[in-house]
Formats: structure tokens, C-alpha cells, sequence
């Protein structure tokens, strides 16, 4: 039996919410993603989704196929131009819901409603999130906390790419 790709969903603020300093962390959090050997999955459209997918065909392994969007409108065209894997929904913020359960791992940085959204289907399904902490936003706000007694851990706080990695190393080698 072939052995799957490890993916990793990767949730961030939208253009309008995305500085520069986000974006090229997102760049460099794509890049070594998919240096590790992971497939990013994110929302596929601009702002921090656009800078992991473009900062993931930087890595050396980049293969077709490491980048997957999962879109909220109907057509292809929403999608940045670095998404290889192109999945318009036509379903609005509720393809939120995909984009955590497609994830082995997840990655969270500074954010919004949409963010927020994720983080709270990802809390529901119990799945480990990785909260970068340097950026304000709920992802900030929520690491290291527990919203309720469900689940205890869910959100882990990260300060640098490494103890990223090395958090997504450990979360998803259990699976």
C-alpha cells in the first residue's frame, strides 16, 4: 500500500487583514511545509492563503500537487495562482468545515472571523492546531487555551517555524 502525503491545513487572515510581515512568514511557513514532506490545504484564495502557497513552490521537493484550495465560491478562477489543486465549494464560509477535516495537522496564524470559524471546527473535531503567536488576531487569543472540557490541548502555541514542525512532527506521527 502506497503511503499518503501527510497533509497540513493552513489557516490565516484574508487579503484585507494580511500585512506584509504575515505574508512573507506565510511564504517561508510554505516552504518549509513542504520541505518536510507535507501537502499545504488552505482556502486557497489571497492574502495569507496566497503567500504559504506561493512560499510552497519555493521549496526544493516542490512537487504539482502540494498546494490543494479548497474555495468558498463556485469557479476556479477565485483561486491564487499558486493552488495546484483547484476545489471551488460553492459553499461560503461552511468550506470551512473542509478545510479542517481534509488536515492531518493544523497550522494557525494571526486571523479573523473566517480564522476563528476554522479554529472553532477544529476544536469540535478534536484535531491538534498549531497557534503562531507573533501576529495579533484569534489565533494569538486563543493558544494555550481550553474553550471548554471536550478537549484539553487542542491549541498549542508555537513561536518560530521549527517548534512548528516540530509540534506538526508529533501530532500527526500518531495518527
Amino acid at each position: 500500500m502506497a503511503t499518503r502525503r501527510r497533509t497540513v491545513s493552513v489557516l490565516g487572515p484574508n487579503q484585507t487583514r494580511c500585512n506584509v510581515d504575515v505574508y512573507q512568514f506565510g511564504q517561508q511557513l510554505g516552504r518549509e511545509l513542504v520541505q518536510a514532506g507535507y501537502t499545504v490545504v488552505c482556502g486557497g484564495v489571497q492574502g495569507f492563503m496566497e503567500a504559504v502557497c506561493k512560499g510552497a513552490r519555493c521549496a526544493d521537493n516542490y512537487t504539482y500537487g502540494c498546494t490543494v484550495g479548497i474555495l468558498p465560491g463556485d469557479t476556479k478562477e477565485q483561486a491564487n495562482e499558486y493552488v495546484d489543486i483547484v476545489i471551488p465549494t460553492g459553499m461560503g464560509w461552511a468550506r470551512n468545515q473542509l478545510i479542517v477535516n481534509a488536515a492531518d495537522a493544523i497550522v494557525s496564524v494571526a486571523g479573523g472571523a473566517g480564522t476563528l470559524s476554522e479554529l472553532a471546527y477544529a476544536w469540535q473535531s478534536g484535531k491538534p492546531v498549531v497557534c503562531y503567536t507573533a501576529f495579533e488576531g484569534w489565533t494569538q487569543r486563543l493558544a494555550d487555551t481550553q474553550i471548554d472540557l471536550n478537549h484539553k490541548g487542542v491549541f498549542k502555541a508555537a513561536k518560530s517555524i521549527p517548534e512548528i514542525l516540530s509540534f506538526i512532527r508529533f501530532g500527526v506521527s500518531g495518527k
